[in-house]
């Protein structure tokens, strides 16, 4: 297919370096009350001092710093109360792809009547009325270009995602000066998310000639930077990855993803690890996996990294000093983790059919060398 079935994007996008000191003059556009979500370490490194700077004189700035780790349900539950308590008529996040998602939800959530759980368990979004605004501190999660956000169940562990066309930010602000503050242990991890949900979207059975476009180039950006950008992060560099994450955002939005998100969601969820860390754990598998049922898009994909695919994914989490937390453990509540997996439209998405017994070939090898047998 040329198309998907339905085009979607954030309403606009500004990048550039020091863009990120026009957020609050945009958002006032929106209403003269609104809630700037942040990390801690948005706040500790003075990224939002220069934002603050700029602070249009008649806007009402109610500032909310984000729990850390991945959204839970009651941290989102947290935000929409203190948003509904000060009318917000906007919400921005300053932050990582949990900063983004919290405060995405949090604005939709503004429009419902329920729980943050309900939806979580399957009752649809209404419509979104509170403008979303994204300016993202990392390059990984892509959640500036997308409609969804992955949200943790406080009780069960369980992480599903939020997904609602009005949940695009109306604005989304890529400056790659902010990724200078960015640890190396975090580039690297959210760049390997970056980079599968890149080479996801591109082999994904949901994909377009369209969405292929956006994957490619993402694909393209990203490798050679994250290699670079551990050396030594020049500014075109952060650029590059920033603007490749943003692609690799747009193509997920059109073509879905694979069965390392599948697997990364209950992994992550159970085993309290960063996302973009069991995305890295999980995606040289999910080659090796996948290769016999992508036909010549594993060239393509061979010739956009500069070598066999499979090998450069193993190289690349090596220099980036990315280890495995899964190594050696014993998988805990097994069924559990193979159902979420094979129930996941990342899984259904994947390029190869997955059964029961692909998700436990997976996680033998996952958690090698003891595997699910300890």
């Amino acid at each position: 297919m040329i198309l998907p079935g339905e085009l979607a994007f954030p309403g606009r996008v500004i990048f550039g370096e020091g863009s990120a000191q026009r957020l609050l003059s945009e958002a006032a556009e929106f209403g003269a009350r609104g809630v700037l979500a942040h990390s801690r370490s948005a706040e500790k490194s003075g990224m939002l001092t220069p934002i603050l700077e700029n602070k249009p004189a008649n806007l009402r700035l109610l500032a909310f710093r984000c729990a850390a780790g991945e959204p839970r349900l009651s941290d989102v539950e947290e935000l929409r109360k203190a948003a509904a308590a000060f009318g917000a008529d906007w919400i921005a996040a300053v932050g990582g792809g949990s900063v983004l998602d919290a405060a995405k939800a949090a604005a939709g959530l503004l429009a419902s009547d329920l729980p943050a759980v309900r939806h979580h368990d399957g009752a649809p979004l209404p419509q979104s009325k509170t403008p979303f605004l994204a300016v993202p501190t990392t390059a990984g999660t892509g959640s500036e270009a997308t409609s969804v956000c992955v949200l943790t169940n406080d009780e069960t562990g369980v992480k599903k995602s939020f997904r609602h066309p009005s949940l695009f930010a109306r604005i989304a602000i890529l400056d790659p000066s902010l990724l200078r503050t960015c640890p190396p242990s975090v580039m690297a991890a959210s760049g390997m998310d970056a980079l599968t949900q890149a080479i996801e979207s591109f082999v994904s059975r949901h994909a377009t000639w369209f969405s292929d476009q956006f994957a490619s180039k993402a694909v393209a950006l990203i490798a050679p930077s994250l290699q670079a950008v551990h050396r030594n992060p020049q500014q075109e560099t952060l650029g590059n990855l920033m603007a490749g994450s943003f692609l690799a955002g747009v193509a997920l939005s059109h073509a879905r993803l694979g069965i390392v998100h599948g697997l990364a969601h209950p992994l992550g969820a159970r085993y309290r690890v960063a996302h973009g860390l069991a995305c890295a754990v999980c995606l040289p598998h999910a080659i090796a996996f996948n290769r016999p049922a992508i036909g010549s898009k594993y060239e393509v994909l061979c010739e956009l990294v500069g070598g066999d695919l499979l090998d450069f994914t193993v190289r690349l989490t090596n220099q980036l000093g990315i280890r495995s937390p899964f190594t050696g453990l014993q998988i805990r509540e097994e069924d559990r983790i193979v159902a979420e997996t094979l129930s996941s439209g990342s899984t259904m998405a994947n390029p190869r059919p997955v059964t029961r017994e692909d998700v436990l070939w997976f996680l033998d090898r996952i958690f090698a060398p003891a595997g699910r047998r300890g």
